[in-house]
């Protein structure tokens, strides 16, 4: 039996920087102009990386994850842009299953299928989703929320009773931000719930190894012209808080020591 090492991951420093404060006996590993902080979590071998922005840069870092840290399990925390209606700023979703809205090699094969793969989404495994659920419940249901973040931050952002919501994620090299490019992909992938720019390739690289992986979003703006505004204050103010919480709540869920 392998020795259980988690990854986790965060496409902006800000995602990051809160988790890489939870470990224990912390070193610095650097690795392709990444800096890898090493540690444990609740006595768990832990390896917490800033993957910068797109799906290259996050296969990358899931790649070196893999290839030199060993990692048994990844866990990808961050921000998205909602394409579901039903989502607002500040809900959070976790994925079921993820696709990259820009892989289209027709005639070649159906748009959206990923080469040689014969698939367009990406499962997650349920057990982890499961154990990712009970962490985002244990945010939103039990007051915790309000415990790490002020009600006038919150209204900030109109943020009241946010909700969590599971399923379709989709990934590719763009910050949507209009509403035609929006609704192009809600078209093609009507079940997606929200799109960011690193999932699916994190979760094809995962699904290529065999390693369990979960994929938490936060919901950031409406994928739309109003996307840039206060981008950067959600992050450091909202989704950070967010992101240390349920790596907390995950880690204390004591059916996550048995997982894999």
């Amino acid at each position: 039996m392998h020795e259980k090492i988690v990854g986790i991951m965060g496409a902006m420093p800000e995602e990051i920087i809160g988790v890489v404060k939870l470990l224990f006996n912390r070193q610095e590993v650097v690795i392709g102009r990444r800096t890898y902080f090493t540690g444990t979590i609740n006595r768990i071998k832990t390896v917490v990386v800033f993957s910068r922005w797109g799906k290259v840069a996050a296969a990358t870092t899931v790649s070196t994850l893999i290839l030199t840290f060993n990692i048994t399990q990844l866990i990808f925390t961050g921000v998205a842009g909602a394409i579901n209606d039903a989502l607002k700023i500040g809900d959070i979703v976790i994925a079921k299953r993820l696709v990259q809205h820009d892989m289209d090699a027709r005639p070649l094969m159906a748009q959206f299928e990923i080469p040689l793969l014969g698939k367009i989404y990406v499962d997650c495994d349920e057990q982890a989703v499961n154990i990712a659920q009970q962490a985002v419940n244990d945010l939103l249901d039990n007051k915790q929320l309000h415990n790490i973040i002020s009600s006038t931050e919150l209204a900030l952002f109109n943020i009241t009773k946010p909700k969590f919501m599971m399923g379709d994620i989709a990934s590719g090299d763009q910050f949507i931000s209009n509403s035609n490019n929006k609704n192009a992909i809600l078209k093609n992938l009507p079940a997606v719930l929200c799109v960011e720019m690193e999932g699916a390739a994190v979760a094809q690289v995962c699904f290529e190894y065999d390693i369990p992986f979960i994929i938490v979003r936060t919901i950031s703006d409406a994928a739309d012209e109003q996307s840039h505004i206060n981008f950067p204050l959600f992050i450091s103010t909202i989704s950070s808080r967010y992101a240390i919480e349920i790596i907390k709540n995950i880690y204390g869920n004591a059916k996550f020591f048995l997982l894999f």
